[in-house]
């Protein structure tokens, strides 16, 4: 349990000295940890001293992205995680942290079989092996789950609009189905889990290919290339970055208070999307003109998190300003 030294908003983990009790020698399975969210989950478990084991397909993950965590001892798997657990683990573990799963739009829409069967099957078999082997499980979902919503800022209890047979309802319905699998086995079993659902986020290590808007943006920016705006930019988004949201899923494994329910986990500064777009054209100085093209079917039009529940039960709120984050993900994009 998180001690009082601790329950400060916005205080760093890396100032708890109590955090490396958490998940010191215990071992960690990390699902999808090759991936961008996922290997900074793992770079943050190495320094509280968690013995790691990471499974990806590497289908959307990098191996790259685990260079030095390997290096450190962290244990790689390449398998598929949609398969019965004993079919790519041999051993034991205390906790899962299941990130595994395309998605960007264009990584679970080139995808779709594999994105369904990682968020459904994958965590059902998770799920049983966990309460095989008594471990604390740890699901990501999304702000998906809330398709195109009508409630704004969305709230926990709201259940969404989401097209069932959309180009997107691989990976929504099948967020939506992980959290039924979860919260089913908690009230038949009593078990110990938790989800967060992940609104927009960024940082190093985003795949440049993805889709997405932020590395769209800044590579476009970069390279004085037009900046391609879907619709009239009117649609909105917030955007969290990627060490606060580590910090998010951290603290929603450790925190009693978290079992059983789902947490927002993001950033509630909202932008529309050519005023992100102009943003990341002055941070980059860049000469691109902004264009717009047309928008990607089921595309939400706004985007934000009630934080309130997080802010409450996990005592935190996003420490790192989106200039801030985007000079540092710039940076990266430069570099690569």
């Amino acid at each position: 349990m998180i001690s009082d030294k601790r329950r400060i908003l916005g205080l760093s983990l890396v100032d708890y000295i109590s955090m490396s009790e958490e998940f010191a020698g215990k071992k960690v399975l990390v699902t999808g940890g090759a991936g961008f969210i996922g290997s900074h989950l793992v770079d943050k478990l190495l320094s509280y001293d968690a013995k790691l084991i990471v499974v990806d397909n590497l289908i959307t993950g990098r191996r790259e992205n685990l260079v030095e965590a390997e290096k450190k001892g962290v244990k790689f798997i390449e398998a598929d995680a949609s398969a019965p657990v004993e079919k790519y683990l041999d051993e034991t573990v205390d906790l899962i942290f299941h990130l595994a799963s395309p998605a960007s739009p264009k990584g679970y829409i080139d995808n779709p079989i594999v994105t369904y069967k990682i968020n459904s099957f994958g965590t059902h078999y998770l799920a049983e092996y966990a309460r095989k082997v008594g471990a604390r499980m740890l699901f990501a979902s999304t702000s998906e789950v809330y398709g195109d919503p009508l409630e704004h800022p969305q709230k926990e209890s709201y259940w969404g609009n989401v097209n069932p047979i959309g180009i997107r309802a691989c990976y929504d319905e099948s967020k939506r189905f992980g959290e039924m699998v979860l919260s089913t086995m908690a009230r038949k079993y009593d078990m110990d889990v938790r989800m967060v659902r992940i609104f927009n986020t960024y940082g190093p290590r985003m795949d440049p290919k993805d889709g997405r808007v932020v590395p769209n943006f800044i590579l476009q920016s970069l390279k004085e290339e037009n900046i391609t705006v879907h619709g009239d930019g009117s649609q909105t988004r917030s955007f969290c970055y990627v060490s606060d949201l580590v910090e998010y899923i951290l603290r929603a494994m450790i925190e009693p208070e978290a079992n059983g329910v789902p947490i927002n986990v993001g950033h509630t500064d909202e932008f529309t999307m050519l005023d992100f777009a102009k943003k990341i054209k002055d941070l980059t100085q860049s000469k691109s003109e902004i264009v717009f093209i047309d928008r990607p079917e089921d595309d939400p039009g706004k985007r934000k998190p009630d934080l309130e529940r997080a802010k409450k039960i996990l005592k935190y709120e996003p420490q790192v300003k989106i200039e801030e984050g985007l000079i540092k993900t710039i940076e990266y994009f430069k570099a690569i």
